[in-house]
């Protein structure tokens, strides 16, 4: 095993923990599972698309619309598709349509947009790779790394020395307590959904960059599905540590076994930890709400 395939590993990776961790936040906070995130991922990253293709903004500035944009739609999807429900206490059936709905509804809108058609993001970088030794790294994966990582320990510090990140904490425990003891719970809920929508828009500009662009990119939500499964629903350090795992497993099977029995071995890994550590790393309690 190569030392230039773990590399590659842990910048795909260090995406797969953006996606994994806005995705646990609403799983930590709501006790349910938000499948519009991959829709608003790939809503935001059009967005950033068309403005970089307009504007000729830097990364930094696509960056900063992207988690903007993620912002904005993931707080829309909150107000028409979540808090009506919640008021309601409807069970996790219905958590489960309306998320599939938004995500539908998005997706829908971009396909309208933009056709079944693949756009490339332009390049960011005057030099695409980095050598050092005898390897050879891509540039965008190294920023890809530093930023995520960058963004991650902002978020750690939020939510653990902050008073908004306490507020949350308390309202992921037992939101009528919270309510009872002065915090708006609404409120908290919003602000889980907009840091949600900021890394899923960063996210979704990599995976453009990385990859390419195209309408259903947010199917690969399930990588951050996955890694919250190995990592721990609910858990965010879970998540992060799923996330990495998977990076790495998924380059070096990719690099051992090809594309398609990659995608199938990553499956099983998943599954097999359902099996034997359904909690995951973590060993997170958290339920889903029925």
């Amino acid at each position: 095993m190569s030392l230039q395939i773990i590399l590659n590993g842990i910048a795909t990776g260090s995406v797969y923990a953006l996606i994994a961790t806005g995705f646990a936040l609403i799983f930590n906070v709501l006790k349910f599972s938000n499948f519009s995130h991959g829709a608003t991922m790939t809503a935001c990253a059009f967005i950033s698309y068309f403005l970089v293709a307009d504007k000729g903004l830097g990364l930094f500035p696509t960056l900063l619309a992207a988690g903007a944009a993620g912002a904005v739609v993931a707080l829309f999807g909150e107000f028409v598709g979540f808090r009506r429900i919640l008021k309601n206490h409807s069970s996790a059936t219905y958590f489960f349509v309306s998320s599939i709905t938004l995500g539908t509804l998005y997706e829908g809108l971009v396909t309208i947009r933009v056709g079944s058609n693949f756009f490339n993001f332009p390049s960011f970088f005057n030099k695409p790779t980095i050598g050092i030794g005898s390897l050879v790294i891509s540039t965008t994966d190294v920023m890809m790394f530093i930023i995520s990582v960058a963004v991650l320990l902002v978020l750690a510090f939020v939510i653990q020395n902050t008073r908004l990140g306490r507020a949350l904490r308390a309202v992921s425990f037992d939101r009528d307590t919270a309510q009872l003891m002065g915090i708006n719970s609404t409120r908290m809920i919003q602000s889980a959904f907009v840091i949600s929508g900021v890394l899923a828009g960063i996210a979704g500009v990599f995976l453009g960059i990385k990859y390419t662009l195209y309408p259903s990119l947010g199917s690969l939500v399930v990588k951050g599905f996955i890694a919250s499964v190995i990592g721990g629903l609910g858990s965010l350090p879970g998540a992060i540590a799923g996330a990495f795992l998977l990076g790495i497993l998924e380059t070096v099977l990719l690099s051992l076994l090809g594309s398609g029995y990659s995608t199938i071995a990553t499956f099983a890994v998943m599954l097999l930890f359902l099996l034997i550590r359904p909690q995951g790393i973590a060993g997170s309690n958290v339920q889903e709400k029925a």
